[in-house]
């Protein structure tokens, strides 16, 4: 559980840091911030309290877009290796990353002893080559869960970053958002990692949709603490067509803190289910909130902000990066596929019970 008094260490924070972190190193003292403060310590997905959990990642996005993409990931090793295996395992104070992509042109495998037969099981030793893309926080964080290859088959391992073997680049991150997380390439060599759950075991797993929407409730947060500046500026001045933005900012982002909560509670009750069409959806529902709320928010406070404001400036910087997490026509294509095939838990387009 985070510490009871999570929400107000976060309005300290807030004080605090009065702008996103420019710097990795500014970055990793502001996890460990976080975690000292046990604020990682969040309910498991479908346990009973995932909007808590969704609730401290929105308000923590609302802090730093590049800080949360890291606790976030962090939170989610956390969750993954408790689901999977045993958490005991590891050492207590370990920083998590979990560097799941897949582009064709980096892949990860996995060399096996070669006694070896059959599917590797949970907590075999096993050593990795290849080149992992766009792993945040890899000069940050201490241990990494990693999606490899054996025999064709995936697989989640897990991987001390200062084991010899790993070798983190400079490469294959250059965007100007989201700069901070430093989201580069990293090379394994030989290096020893440690298997996490059965054979495909991470994406079959039901958290791996659940935590999905956790993504979403990071895009939200940020997309909230955009409204809130918008509100602040509109609070200064009469000018109806701030207050129409104002108007519609509110709309979205209620639309969206519907679906999230709407979702929460159904995962709470359904903790089993296979929750990827609901995942899409809501990533897909936020997904639109976001853009709605960015393009009504510079529309409302005008150039002044982008301009002399550090903290709005780059909240709209890295916010647009992020939630291309979202594949945007390729998920609503998943959706749509879904709902043609008339399953059962879709409800029909009507408000009648």
């Amino acid at each position: 559980m985070p510490h009871p008094d999570w929400r107000r260490a976060l309005r300290r924070l807030r004080t605090e840091w009065a702008t996103p972190a420019e710097e990795p190193q500014t970055l990793a003292r502001r996890l460990e911030q976080l975690i000292a403060l046990e604020l990682d310590r969040l309910p498991r997905p479908a346990q009973g309290e995932t909007l808590t959990r969704w609730a401290t990642l929105a308000d923590i996005a609302g802090l730093d877009l590049a800080l949360i993409k890291l606790f976030e990931g962090h939170t989610d090793a956390l969750a993954i290796i408790a689901e999977l295996s045993d958490a005991d395992r590891f050492p207590p104070e370990a920083t998590w990353a979990v560097w799941a992509a897949e582009p064709p042109f980096a892949r990860v495998e996995i060399i096996a002893d070669e006694a070896t037969t059959g599917p590797l099981p949970d907590r075999q030793r096993v050593r990795l080559n290849g080149r992992k893309a766009w792993c945040s926080g890899a000069a940050t964080v201490s241990h990494a869960l990693v999606t490899a290859w054996h025999e064709q088959i995936p697989y989640l391992a897990a991987v001390e970053m200062q084991t010899p073997g790993v070798r983190v680049t400079q490469t294959g991150w250059h965007a100007v958002g989201m700069a901070a997380t430093q989201s580069v390439d990293v090379d394994f060599d030989g290096a020893d990692a440690i298997l996490v759950g059965p054979a495909r075991g991470y994406l079959q797993r039901p958290g791996f949709w659940q935590g999905g929407i956790g993504i979403a409730a990071c895009w939200w947060g940020a997309a909230a603490r955009l409204g809130e500046i918008l509100r602040a500026s509109v609070a200064k001045r009469d000018d109806p067509h701030a207050l129409a933005h104002l108007g519609a900012v509110e709309l979205a982002l209620r639309h969206g803190e519907a679906r999230l909560r709407e979702a929460a509670s159904w995962i709470d009750e359904h903790p089993d289910a296979d929750v990827r069409y609901l995942a899409l959806s809501v990533r897909g529902a936020v997904d639109a909130v976001v853009e709605e709320v960015i393009h009504h928010v510079g529309r409302g406070v005008g150039a002044g902000p982008y301009c002399r404001d550090p903290a709005f400036a780059r909240l709209v910087a890295d916010l647009p990066v992020f939630v291309r997490q979202c594949h945007a026509e390729r998920d609503l294509q998943a959706i749509g596929d879904y709902r043609r095939q008339d399953h059962k838990e879709i409800s029909e387009w009507n408000l009648w019970p």
